[in-house]
């Protein structure tokens, strides 16, 4: 009470002094209130909504939905401001159309050009398995070009019954649909999907054994069996599989092995091949040494 009762008391001089102090101090600060910069207005609005926004998110548990309605409120701030994207040119897309370019990249008809997240975009476009690379240029105040590089299609890979389309790296870009691509190489098993691109390679060094090839199945993850069109197996060795083909080529240019009336050939021992007969050739040669062995007999009695 006595506290109270001295600061009552004050001099009328000290609270004079008191109030000057005060009046200067609110003149001091007050030009630089007048000399804010332009658009602190638009910002602190924003940041207005955007806390309020964000901050109801919380209260209520709807955090992906609030920051949702942030990025709406920002871009439509933006877009007035005169980043809107009015214009998107588009290069490399040839399996890919352009509404799907569009949608993985996040741009919409409400997107800003000032704060779409190229790279975020670039991720989103890379991610989807036809499209190797991807490069996004903003060119303000309102053009965007994105650029993508395509991976093709390179061959078929049959894995537990299913067909798949699969590029040069391996990558499986789309399950084998329709006859679109049905005319590419076929690679069958574990593995061949990484492994068709060196192999094919060989194949094309050997046209003549190439274009008689249905399929090529990769065995165990290390070496190659190919099945012929008119149903023939090869078996090719783990080493050096082109050596063997090139001695195929001469076997059949010589004797047109290929043409035979066999159901395999085994090639995987360096120093033989082994022929297995079809199942009516065998039959056929069978009949055929009963018939000599009957003659054989005749003559003898």
């Amino acid at each position: 009470m006595d506290d109270w009762k001295g600061y009552q008391t004050q001099p009328r001089g000290h609270r004079s002094r008191l109030r000057l102090l005060v009046r200067s101090s609110f003149e001091a600060i007050h030009p630089v209130l007048l000399r804010v910069p332009r658009g602190t207005g638009v910002a602190a609005t924003i940041a207005i909504i955007g806390g309020s926004i964000v901050f109801g998110a919380v209260r209520g548990d709807h955090v992906q939905e609030g920051l949702a309605q942030f990025h709406q409120a920002r871009d439509a701030f933006a877009n007035a401001a005169g980043f809107c994207i009015a214009d998107v040119t588009l290069s490399g897309q040839k399996e890919i159309a352009r509404a799907q370019i569009l949608s993985l990249a996040g741009v919409s008809a409400t997107s800003s050009l000032l704060f779409l997240d190229a790279e975020a975009a670039r991720e989103r476009l890379k991610a989807n398995p036809w499209i190797a690379e991807a490069t996004i240029l903003k060119l303000y105040p309102d053009r965007l070009h994105i650029s993508i590089v395509e991976r093709a299609p390179f061959a078929l890979w049959q894995k537990d019954g299913q067909i798949s389309v699969i590029a040069p790296d391996g990558t499986v870009v789309q399950d084998l649909a329709d006859d679109t691509n049905s005319k590419l190489p076929l690679v069958v098993g574990r593995g061949a999907d990484k492994q068709a691109s060196d192999f094919i390679a060989l194949l094309n060094r050997h046209p003549l054994i190439r274009d008689q090839v249905r399929a090529s199945i990769l065995v165990a993850d290390r070496r190659w069996n190919l099945k012929l069109n008119n149903g023939l197996d090869i078996r090719l060795p783990e080493r050096d599989p082109s050596s063997a083909l090139e001695k195929l080529v001469s076997l059949d240019r010589d004797k047109k092995l290929l043409s035979r009336d066999i159901a395999a050939i085994d090639m995987r021992l360096p120093d033989r091949i082994t022929v297995q007969l079809s199942e009516q050739a065998a039959q056929a040669r069978e009949e055929a040494q009963k018939d000599r062995k009957v003659k054989k007999k005749g003559g003898d009695a």
